[in-house]
């Protein structure tokens, strides 16, 4: 449970670091051909922007990309399609410098688009992979998936230590799983990282002071990869890319995206889904109302200009 937990995180980390490594081509161009190419994963009929679009999005158009953290470890045959423990749609705008985050409960329940089931919305993943969650999000939130990125959890610990660590202001001492985390300015390696952003249940604000810590780890990964230092780390961290994220973008893709969305990450939003628990059939679930999804599609389609 704590596995999964942490996996909420990973997913948000991904969205940041995607975009920012790529920006170092220009020095191992080589690197990332061979990392781009162990990435890539294509998504069937899907290629390009969503087909629920009413027109295709253009060169440095606002665009969309599902992100999943996954519990699964690439290169396993068991594991090849595994739990998508979290899910976060990213929606990019370069125009006005900005990135919105919606983060969806792993326990949503929704109907399961070709399975004709009505389950909780990680499940989708397992069934079908990346398409049918996609398919599934699309029509629980009516919100187009223009692109798709999944890592999984060794990712998220070994891309905080390719940084090597990030440094974090915590506003609340506690211990977590034999770690102690004082209050101030604290170094965290992966591991640590780990266990600081999952801690809930000691923290009388409760989901939101993990999400703060959530954010927090996300800004500061953000800070390394914008530092010129991060770039003799890049190798490193396009190798732990290549064996941990999968996505459908091309290195085509890549390159020309990150030359017109990097703007997009000066400003980064969270934004949670509100939702009620409800146990049916002994299982329990986030009950999220037709108000409330309307209420983050509106917001997240303004920010994609449609």
């Amino acid at each position: 449970m704590k596995k999964k937990t942490a996996l909420k995180v990973t997913a948000l980390i991904f969205g940041i670091l995607f975009l920012a490594v790529i920006g170092f081509g220009l020095y191992i161009f080589n690197d990332i051909r061979s990392t781009a190419n162990e990435m890539y994963e294509p998504l069937g009929d899907r290629q390009g922007s969503s087909p629920i679009r009413e027109i295709e999005i253009q060169d440095g158009e606002p665009i969309s990309v599902l992100l999943a953290g996954v519990d699964h470890t690439p290169g396993r045959e068991e594991d090849v399609v595994g739990r998508s423990d979290s899910i976060v749609v990213m929606t990019l705008n370069p125009t006005d410098g900005s990135t919105k985050m919606l983060s969806i409960p792993r326990d949503t329940r929704v109907d399961i688009v070709g399975r004709g089931t009505t389950e909780k919305i990680n499940h989708a993943h397992a069934y079908g992979g990346p398409e049918m969650l996609i398919n599934t999000v699309e029509e629980a939130f009516d919100i187009p998936i223009d692109h798709y990125a999944g890592i999984n959890m060794e990712g998220f610990t070994r891309l905080i230590d390719a940084f090597n660590g990030v440094q974090v202001y915590n506003d609340l001492s506690f211990t977590m799983d034999g770690s102690q985390f004082p209050e101030g300015t604290i170094e965290l390696d992966g591991e640590e990282a780990l266990k600081y952003t999952r801690m809930r249940y000691d923290d009388p604000r409760g989901d939101a002071g993990r999400a703060n810590r959530q954010r927090d780890v996300i800004e500061a990964l953000m800070n390394e990869a914008a530092s010129l230092g991060s770039v003799t780390k890049a190798g490193e961290i396009l190798d732990v890319l290549g064996s941990t994220v999968r996505t459908d973008l091309s290195l085509g893709d890549m390159w020309s995206y990150q030359s017109d969305y990097m703007d997009a990450l000066n400003q980064v939003e969270q934004i949670e889904v509100n939702y009620t628990g409800q146990t049916i059939d002994g299982l329990w679930y986030a009950i999220v109302s037709d108000e409330e999804k309307a209420r983050v599609r509106d917001e997240m389609r303004n920010h994609l200009d449609i």
